[in-house]
């Protein structure tokens, strides 16, 4: 197998049929020889129906089905997992990273400096909101992660299959997969290239921070260093402001019982509940590790005897 295409598919009937005419006329310019994986993430509406009649028609379609929605990033780990090529490129179906990409990635590939061509977005979409949010989103990653992620990165990507190999090594269940591709190394290279818009996304502001959420407690103990330093700097803060109270009370006036409470309180206060939280946190994060669950189940395999 030469050439691995893998997708996955969530709400995205409307868009498979040309989704699969475009990628096979970029494949065709590159191998005769290769395989497209959808993985099939629980979609409610009738991308699995829609799917199987392609497979049916083509035999190179592998279509993985699992038993109900795991998420994006679960569902791409488990169709790179399945990908038998000696190459691997990973797209989403939805149309906005356009199918065109793959040979223009290949003749980068090709120059044999690099195991990763990945692109980035020439201008991110949406409003201005959306824009401040995905580079607020990249600053706060790098900054709390230490790794170093390029902003605006998008999902489409060719590999090779030793850099695939070694991505799939991750177990972990808890995970963004744009902090997996940082962390997995080899040599990766960029192009910028321009994104679509369909107009609506999955990801609202409640996954966006629920993601980011995960992303930083998974990838990074610097959170738990930014706690211990917070405490120091309000407990300093705190045996500044008492020294100077007692100062003003022995030597100039009586300081208000009441004031000295509420700083005491709200400080101390608050400093507990944040840390208590960011504690529990990694808690739940190592209890859901230590159950060794699979991040994803298949409910079935549609593939033709030949593959």
């Amino acid at each position: 197998m030469l050439l691995s295409v893998v997708t996955t598919l969530y709400y995205s009937s409307p868009y498979i049929e040309e989704f699969y005419r475009r990628t096979v006329e970029g494949l065709q310019k590159i191998a005769a020889d290769y395989e497209i994986i959808f993985v099939i993430d629980g979609s409610p509406d009738d991308s699995l129906e829609t799917a199987v009649r392609l497979h049916e028609r083509d035999a190179k379609i592998k279509i993985i089905d699992l038993s109900r929605n795991f998420g994006h990033h679960k569902a791409i780990m488990t169709g790179l997992a399945h990908a038998q090529g000696e190459m691997v490129f990973l797209i989403d179906a939805d149309l906005e990273e356009e199918p065109e990409l793959l040979p223009l990635f290949y003749e980068e590939f090709e120059k044999g400096r690099t195991d990763v061509v990945y692109g980035v977005q020439k201008k991110r979409k949406g409003e201005r909101f959306e824009q401040f949010s995905g580079r607020l989103y990249y600053f706060l990653f790098n900054l709390l992660t230490g790794y170093k992620a390029e902003a605006n990165v998008l999902t489409a990507r060719l590999m090779s299959k030793k850099y695939v190999e070694a991505l799939v090594e991750h177990k972990e269940q808890e995970f963004d997969i744009m902090g997996l591709w940082s962390l997995t190394g080899f040599k990766q290279s960029s192009v910028v290239v321009n994104k679509n818009s369909k107009g609506t996304s999955v990801y609202n502001i409640r996954r966006k921070i629920s993601l980011f959420i995960n992303t930083v407690t998974a990838f990074s103990s610097r959170p738990l260093l930014g706690m211990f330093l917070l405490g120091l700097v309000i407990f300093l803060l705190s045996g500044s402001l008492f020294v100077s109270m007692m100062i003003r009370n022995i030597f100039f006036a009586e300081v208000p019982g009441w004031e000295l409470a509420a700083v005491s309180i709200w400080t101390l206060g608050g400093l507990i509940i944040l840390c208590l939280g960011m504690l529990g946190i990694y808690i739940s994060k190592i209890y859901i590790e230590t159950k060794r669950r699979p991040y994803t189940i298949i409910r079935k395999i549609y593939e033709s005897d030949g593959n």
